[in-house]
């Protein structure tokens, strides 16, 4: 089982869901042309999106608790990998030494049989929980940066807030234009406080 990818696709899978709220992506030349004239005398703004998803807590909690959980499941899944060879190893050394009737042998096989489809199927449900939380907590994450941005625009009245990374559609962005660190600080502000309350629970026993 590759974990590992599982963990690293839930980060990429976060960080193209940010970006998905960029203006620009890849446009051609008049496409550019014509939202850069729509553009003209507009107040415009914008967000780091690298630098974003390197500062935001929720973001680097996210990725603990899941890197966390994957290897917790691939441990479990190792585990029960290793008893089944175990039996199946046992089960092999009492054949070849005669030790089992042939009604005993296919009953032993059918056993391992069923418990090897188990193992298979206990996996691919543990994983399919796995994914479907990190898609939860990615819809939150996108949620919690639209919310917030919408709520922080009230004040301030942008007529375009631009998602900006390397490689994206934006070429160049005029550093006086960046709120990346307002909106940092606005966002860890408030999953701090949403935070505080339930760190403050008793654990259940």
């Amino acid at each position: 089982m590759k974990n590992g990818l599982l963990i690293w696709n839930a980060a990429l899978t976060l960080a193209v869901a940010f970006l998905g709220f960029q203006h620009f992506k890849h446009h051609s030349g008049s496409e550019s042309a014509s939202v850069a004239d729509a553009a003209k005398g507009k107040k415009i703004v914008y967000v780091q999106a690298d630098t974003l998803l390197k500062n935001y807590e929720y973001y680097k909690d996210f990725q603990k608790e899941f890197e966390s959980k994957g290897f917790q499941l691939e441990n479990d899944i190792a585990n029960k990998a290793r008893n089944f060879q175990n039996k199946v190893a046992f089960f092999q050394q009492r054949a070849q030494q005669g030790g089992l009737t042939q009604d005993q042998a296919q009953s032993a096989q059918a056993q391992l049989g069923k418990e090897e489809q188990d193992i298979a199927k206990y996996r691919d449900e543990q994983l399919r929980k796995l994914d479907e939380e990190r898609l939860k907590k990615t819809e939150e994450f996108y949620n919690n940066i639209f919310d917030y941005i919408k709520r922080y625009n009230k004040d301030n009245g942008y007529e375009f807030v631009l998602g900006y990374s390397k490689g994206g559609g934006i070429l160049f962005a005029d550093q006086s234009l960046d709120v990346t660190p307002k909106i940092i600080e606005g966002l860890n502000k408030e999953y701090k406080e949403k935070a505080a309350p339930k760190a403050a629970e008793p654990k259940k026993k």
